[in-house]
C-alpha cells in the first residue's frame, strides 16, 4: 500500500499522520484522531451521518480520502462546543428534543451549521431543503427543524433566551 504524510487542521489543531492512500477521511477522524462523534452510516453518501466541514463546505466524509484533506481545515462535531458551553445548535437539539437515538445528530448539526453560516435566518422550507441530504430514521424532522430555528434565533439574539 502506498503511504502519504498528510497534515490536516481539525477543529483548530494541526495533525500530521502517515496514512494509506485508500484511507477514508471518516476513518482517519475516528481511528487516527480518536474523534468518534462523526458517525459512519451508509458508506455511500446517502445518509449524512458522516457529514463534516472541509474548508467551510459540508462533506460526507465516508467518500473522501484522508489524503484529499491534506492542507485543509476540517471541522467536526467535536469542534462545535466552546469548552463546556454548547453551541446554539447543540443546545437547540437538546432543548427542542431534536434527537431520539442520536445517530444522525452530529452530521445533522454540521449540515445545519453550514446552512446557518450561509443563511442566518432561514424559513422552515429553507431548513428542510438545507438538511435534505441528511437522513433521520427516528424523529420525523419536525423537532430537528424546531431545533435549527431555535439556534438561528439564539445566534441572532445571543443576549436573550431563545424561544423554547
Amino acid at each position: 500500500m502506498s503511504k502519504h504524510e498528510i497534515t490536516v487542521n481539525v477543529n483548530g489543531t494541526d495533525y500530521t499522520e502517515e496514512v494509506e492512500s485508500r484511507l477514508l477521511l471518516v476513518h482517519f477522524i475516528r481511528e487516527n484522531l480518536d474523534m468518534t462523534g462523526t458517525h459512519i452510516g451508509c458508506d455511500t453518501t446517502s445518509c449524512g451521518a458522516c457529514t463534516i466541514q472541509v474548508d467551510g463546505q459540508t462533506v460526507k466524509s465516508c467518500t473522501m480520502f484522508a489524503v484529499q484533506a491534506n492542507g485543509k481545515s476540517v471541522k467536526t462535531i467535536e469542534g462545535m462546543a466552546n469548552g463546556a458551553e454548547l453551541h446554539p445548535l447543540q443546545e437547540g437539539f437538546w432543548e427542542m428534543h431534536g434527537l431520539q437515538c442520536g445517530y444522525c445528530t452530529p452530521g445533522m448539526i454540521m449540515q445545519a451549521d453550514h446552512l446557518l453560516s450561509k443563511n442566518p435566518n432561514p424559513t422552515e422550507e429553507e431548513i428542510r431543503w438545507g438538511i435534505s441530504g441528511n437522513l433521520c430514521r427516528c424523529t420525523g424532522y419536525n423537532k430537528i427543524v424546531e431545533a435549527i430555528e431555535y439556534a438561528a434565533d439564539k445566534i441572532a439574539n445571543p443576549e436573550t433566551e431563545a424561544a423554547a
